[in-house]
Order: structure tokens, then C-alpha cells, then sequence
């Protein structure tokens, strides 16, 4: 067996594989199947400042090779997540390491939440910023998609908390690596990437979209080589540690993004077809690194030969 223990600036994960934020619930449903500690981390569902109810369904639709889903970012709000047995009380029970994802409609929401975390981190790994979010304050625009806004969210967090930041960067933009920086610059310990990207499915029957949003956010295989991509590129630009995601079904696929740069990685839609689907890829990633003869999974982080 290869040593999979992962090192991410101030964090010390058992093993690289995490949960994808938003695919994973709380962690409660999951433990009926496996012990959520054998994780290396549970990224939990996004926390805002509010309770939110998500969009209308339809909110999920297959489509060729992956997913679109457009929940709307549903979630207990950061009372009820400290507070209800279901959430942070169980997680606490659990043993797991716990990642919370939060996010907000404005700079104060992040600050306010990453406050409250800071102030109750009792069994709270880290912090992983959702910039992906639209900024009220400026007509819609998503934080992620404006490097100097995003630093803004990211400098607003870091100011209110101690805990290891995680910045989870948006796909939708020309130059992943600026965006990185800017992660980087302002405080955050490390990034993670990538988000979903903006697509849309239409029924050809009744001639309508196929979730009620109209549009929503494509993951699973169909995007992982541009995920790996990404992962490639923003890997060589800071010296932060990277969080690889998008499309990862296998131990082979997470192979993938170690060779590209990242350091750990998460996974998401794969859990939808199968909820062991983490602990699969926990075993794939083992099997590969014997087979090969790798005695640390340190080894072939950005291995890859160009």
C-alpha cells in the first residue's frame, strides 16, 4: 500500500479523495452505506447566511456523458447547520473530516458566515469559498468571473477566520491561472477546481428545457479533460496546493488530475450512479500506485511529461 497521506498547506487529509461539494448532502445519508471518515474529507452542500429553498423542479437532467443539475444552491442556512442534529452536531459524531462549502449574494455574506464557522469550529477542517455565486451588488456578475472581485471575497474571508481556505474557482472564464493568483494573493490556502459549467438540455418532444431554470451546470465525464486542463494550468501558476474535480468516475480518471498538478481531489456526479463511488476510487488509486511500484502518492503529483 502507497502512502496516501495528503498534505495541503496546514491540513493533513488520511487519503486525497473529498467530496465535491453539493453531491455529497451532509454526509448523513452516505454513513448508511460506508463510515464517512474513511474519507479523506466530506465538502459539505454551501451555507449562506439564509435558509434556501433552491429553484423549481425539474432541477436535474441526464445528458450525454454527465449531469445538469440547477438546484439553486438549497441549504438549512448557517443556524440550523450548527444547530440541527442532521448536520454539523452528526458530522461532529462521525469522525469525518469536514470542508464547509459557503457562499452568499454579497462580500458581507461570505464574512459573516466564515465569523460564525470561525467562532464554532469545532470539528471544521476548512473553508471552501463558492465564488461561482451572482453579486447582487453588481448586477448578477458571478465573484468568480472578475479576478479582482473574487480577491475581494477572498480577503473578506481570510479576515474573518483562521481556519484553511479553500477558494473553488468558476470555469467560466479565458485564463484560469489569473484567477488562481488572485486566490493565492489574498489569502487563500489553497483552490479547488473545477466548478460546473453553464449548459442546457432540450426535450424534443414537449419542446421545453429539461430543468425549469432553463440553464444550468454540467459535470461529470463530459468535462474532465477540461477539468484536467485547468487543474494543469493553475497548478504551474501558484505554489498554493490545487484540488483537482470534474468527471472523476474512477481511480485511473483521479491518476489523471495527480499527473496535472493537483494534490487531492473530489468527487461529485459519480456519486449519483453510485454512493460507494468515493471508496472506488480510493481503491483505484491504491491498485494503480502498487501497480506501478509508487510508494507515496507524492510522487507523481505534476509528474506529468510535457
Amino acid at each position: 500500500m502507497a502512502d496516501l497521506t495528503t498534505k495541503l498547506g496546514r491540513l493533513t487529509l488520511k487519503n486525497p479523495v473529498m467530496t465535491a461539494s453539493g453531491t455529497f448532502g451532509y454526509g448523513m445519508e452516505y454513513d448508511s452505506f460506508f463510515p464517512i471518515s474513511k474519507l479523506g474529507a466530506v465538502v459539505v452542500k454551501g451555507i449562506a447566511p439564509w435558509q434556501s429553498h433552491g429553484n423549481p423542479t425539474p432541477r436535474v437532467a441526464e445528458v450525454t456523458s454527465g449531469m445538469l443539475n440547477a438546484i439553486g444552491l438549497q441549504g438549512p442556512g448557517i443556524d440550523k447547520f450548527l444547530n440541527d442534529e442532521h448536520y454539523m452536531p452528526f458530522l461532529r459524531k462521525s469522525g469525518a473530516t469536514v470542508i464547509v462549502n459557503i457562499w452568499g449574494k454579497k462580500i458581507e455574506d461570505y464574512a459573516e458566515v466564515a465569523a460564525r464557522l470561525d467562532a464554532e469550529s469545532e470539528g471544521i477542517a476548512a473553508l471552501e469559498i463558492n465564488v461561482s455565486c451572482p453579486n447582487v451588488k453588481e448586477g448578477g456578475l458571478a465573484f468568480g468571473t472578475d479576478p479582482a472581485m473574487m480577491g475581494k471575497v477572498v480577503a473578506a474571508v481570510r479576515a474573518a477566520t483562521k481556519l484553511p481556505l479553500i477558494t473553488k474557482l468558476s470555469p467560466n472564464v479565458t485564463k484560469i491561472a489569473d484567477f488562481a493568483k488572485s486566490a493565492e494573493a489574498n489569502g487563500s490556502d489553497m483552490v479547488s477546481l473545477i466548478n460546473t459549467i453553464p449548459a442546457m438540455a432540450i426535450d424534443i418532444e414537449t419542446f421545453r428545457p429539461k430543468i425549469a431554470n432553463i440553464t444550468g451546470g454540467l459535470s461529470g465525464p463530459a468535462v474532465k479533460p477540461v477539468a484536467v486542463r485547468m487543474v494543469y494550468e493553475a497548478s504551474r501558476a501558484v505554489k498554493i496546493p490545487v484540488i483537482g474535480m470534474g468527471g472523476i468516475m474512477t481511480g485511473e480518471d483521479a491518476i489523471e488530475f495527480f499527473l496535472a498538478g493537483a494534490s487531492a481531489i473530489a468527487v461529485g456526479t459519480a456519486i449519483f450512479a453510485d454512493p460507494l463511488a468515493p471508496l472506488h476510487v480510493l481503491d483505484g488509486i491504491n491498485a494503480w500506485l502498487d501497480r506501478k511500484g509508487v510508494a507515496s502518492l507524492k510522487e507523481i503529483i505534476g509528474a506529468v511529461k510535457i
